[in-house]
């Protein structure tokens, strides 16, 4: 007679292994295929509650910005002082405006909650074949948690560069729709040097048309958390975008791009190249690139790199490319990452011109950097953004 002690058969369900609900999203539903086919919406509800896993969310702070994702939001007018040139005005403009929403759509909740709580939007317009430079700046936003939504359109055929120049307090989540006509040329800049604490979510939707450029530009250097992610649609045969980024994380800082680059219409162009430095405990950096070249997208030229500079210790750097193509009829397409430090043989050579380490080590951190600042065209600003990196290096510990 067997002991009352020993172990009971195990029972085996009949059901098939793996027929059993993830934890992680919602059972019978397809995974995203492509990244064009993610959700987006502009009702702030229509999202789920951030967990901190998704996608889009899993490297960010959210804990940092969670009144940004759900709060209450100050969404009305902003202060801001802009310079003049002839072809470009600057307006406020209602919501039910019709160029509201067509470059477009939020795909996370931050974005739609900043979609749901602006009152009006800030309209910049370009026209004229006449190229031509204004600067809007904002430095009196305050600590409040707020929404913003900006709009620049560049007429058919103009030609300009605007520069969005981000200074002092803030805690603002905003959208910004940049339409760009065609044959139009426009730059569009955005320099982050927010104060220290200051924290900028921000989303650039851009639809570029026939034979049109847009190169845009980020800059980000100060504030406790930026998080701005540009997606440009190529949306018309002929339509190319430049798009640049630069970000020097110090101890603490945390700055991060997503980049979406979309060839919709056929033989478009495309080049992605974003440089980043980091220094001192706790300085993170992400970027994220995706390029999806559709199936009506043939003769597509499309490139995109990430470079990061680790100056020190205890630093973090993501960098994640992604490319997906759907048609076999293009020009060409790639993408690079890399992470690293100096490059011994650059050191060396400067120190066998007589260069001390640490000036040689300066000289290649200023070069690595200058190439996305000369990609900005404005010779007062580029001097003033020289400046800047110089101080960051001004006694760090390379």
């Amino acid at each position: 007679m067997p002991s009352s002690d020993a172990p009971t058969a195990s029972l085996v369900s009949p059901e098939q292994h793996g027929l059993k609900k993830h934890s992680d999203g919602g059972w019978g539903l397809a995974p995203v295929q492509t990244r064009s086919a993610r959700f987006a919406s502009f009702e702030h509800s229509d999202f789920p509650v951030i967990t901190g896993r998704e996608a889009v969310w899993k490297l960010s702070p959210i804990a940092k910005f969670a009144d940004l994702l759900d709060g209450e939001l100050d969404g009305s007018p902003f202060e801001f002082s802009a310079t003049d040139a002839a072809g470009v005005s600057i307006s406020w403009i209602d919501r039910d405006d019709a160029r509201i929403g067509t470059a477009g759509k939020p795909e996370e909740r931050a974005a739609a909650n900043a979609w749901t709580n602006f009152e009006k939007a800030l309209l910049i317009t370009v026209t004229g074949e006449d190229a031509k430079e204004v600067t809007v700046l904002r430095s009196a936003l305050g600590s409040a948690a707020r929404a913003a939504h900006i709009v620049i359109e560049a007429a058919p055929f103009s030609n300009a560069r605007i520069v969005l120049d981000n200074t002092g307090d803030a805690r603002i989540v905003e959208n910004v729709e940049i339409l760009v006509g065609e044959s139009a040329n426009l730059s569009v800049v955005t320099v982050q040097q927010w104060n220290a604490g200051a924290v900028h979510l921000a989303n650039h939707f851009s639809r570029v048309g026939r034979d049109a450029k847009l190169k845009h530009i980020v800059v980000s250097l100060g504030g406790e958390v930026v998080r701005l992610n540009p997606t440009t649609t190529l949306a018309e045969s002929g339509a190319d975008v430049e798009a640049y980024g630069l970000y020097f994380a110090d101890a603490g800082q945390h700055l991060e791009q997503q980049v979406y680059v979309h060839h919709e219409a056929p033989h478009t162009r495309s080049r992605v190249n974003y440089k980043g430095a980091l220094q001192g405990e706790g300085a993170r950096t992400v970027w994220i690139g995706d390029v999806l070249i559709g199936q009506q997208a043939t003769g597509t030229d499309s490139y995109e790199q990430n470079r990061n500079l680790v100056l020190s210790e205890g630093t973090r750097a993501d960098s994640i490319p992604n490319l997906e193509i759907e048609t076999g009829d293009i020009a060409g397409a790639g993408h690079a990452s890399a992470t690293g430090r100096f490059d011994d043989e650059q050191l060396f050579y400067l120190q066998s011109r007589g260069i001390t380490e640490e000036e040689a080590r300066r000289l290649v951190v200023r070069g690595f950097l200058s190439e996305i600042v000369q990609q900005i065209g404005s010779a007062p600003l580029e001097e003033r953004l020289q400046a800047v990196l110089e101080s960051e290096l001004v006694g760090t510990a390379l």
